[in-house]
């Protein structure tokens, strides 16, 4: 019986450029292999899972064309970050000097966002999408998480525009407003980004998955029957002596706390998936969970970054972090695992 094949993308920001080259790159790779410049992630995929600008990019690769083929390479995906970052994070001086630099009131305006995700998405609903997916936010009003289900959509309570849900998953705090999205039924929800708990939904993704039956694979799959790639964004929270943080009030770590959960999010994530498949006893099922995790070098790894100058850097990061012998060979491998898992 063939694996389930999970994709997980973690949240970041204008960091979402490093796993849309890393993708783009697989996409690439696959197409090599199979003599086709026209198959796409989601043809390699069973379930895809993501988080702020990782549920973006995950939601980017599902759109069906009228084909029902995918509409979006995983270039043309990359290029909204590519072409339309310096305008996402863009501050006028109305917005500076009301927010007080993101103090008094949210940082951005979410006008230039929200027109980026009516552009990509326009109005296809959560059940159109291609493969199921879980995309995570949070829900202020009710104090718990909130998670985008596609293959639970066709019920009318759990479907949504997508556009909305890319809205509500990336509305992260101090950055954007909070989203006010309703479901297919008229019900209203104030969301906010779902990194806030779930930075990187590989974990939400392999519990969700436990709970599913797949077409032609196995009910409810364990560890063993899965094979899951998970992609970081470069996350990493910035070092703070004990002098400089002893004396600081809430004002002080409202930033700092914010990536500090994020990054520990995703490597406490990683601990746990780590943890799951080294009790395998195949070492092959043992191979079946693989992390990349690029590097900021070059560039400005501040989530809302979004210079030219700097949306160039980030770009060569990510061609850097994938042109090493190192990464080049796992996406090899993890390429062939794909199209083996097929039959």
């Amino acid at each position: 019986m063939s694996k389930i094949r999970i994709l997980s993308i973690d949240g970041g920001g204008i960091r979402g450029i490093l796993p849309g080259v890393i993708l783009t790159r697989l996409e690439y790779k696959l197409q090599n292999l199979v003599k086709d410049d026209s198959r796409r992630l989601a043809d390699y995929f069973d379930f895809f899972a993501g988080t702020s600008t990782g549920g973006i990019l995950s939601l980017s690769y599902l759109i069906p064309n009228k084909e029902d083929r995918p509409l979006l390479t995983a270039q043309e995906s990359v290029n909204l970050y590519l072409d339309r970052g310096d305008e996402i994070f863009d501050v006028n001086l109305w917005q500076k000097l009301k927010s007080a630099g993101g103090i008094a009131d949210e940082k951005y305006s979410a006008d230039e966002l929200e027109e980026a995700i009516e552009d990509t998405f326009k109005d296809i609903m959560l059940k159109d999408l291609l493969k199921p997916c879980i995309i995570s936010s949070y829900d202020v009003r009710n104090g718990k998480p909130h998670f985008f289900k596609q293959h639970k959509s066709e019920n009318e309570v759990y479907n949504y525009k997508v556009k909305d849900v890319a809205r509500a998953t990336s509305a992260a705090p101090t950055y954007f407003e909070a989203a006010r999205i309703k479901n297919e039924l008229g019900t209203p929800y104030a969301l906010v980004d779902g990194g806030l708990f779930a930075n990187n939904p590989c974990m939400v993704a392999y519990s969700e998955v436990r709970t599913m039956k797949f077409s032609g694979k196995v009910d409810y799959p364990t560890a063993k029957d899965m094979l899951i790639i998970s992609i970081g964004t470069g996350s990493q929270s910035k070092s703070y002596t004990y002098k400089k943080v002893k004396d600081w009030g809430q004002l002080q770590w409202v930033k700092p706390v914010i990536e500090i959960m994020m990054s520990g999010n995703s490597s406490t994530t990683h601990y746990y998936l780590t943890q799951i498949f080294d009790t395998l006893s195949s070492k092959k099922d043992k191979e079946c969970y693989h992390r990349l995790e690029p590097t900021v070098k070059i560039a400005d790894s501040k989530m809302d970054n979004a210079s030219i100058d700097n949306l160039k850097a980030l770009h060569e990061d990510a061609l850097n972090y994938v042109s090493t012998k190192e990464v080049d060979e796992e996406l090899d491998v993890i390429a062939k695992k794909l199209i083996s898992s097929q039959f």
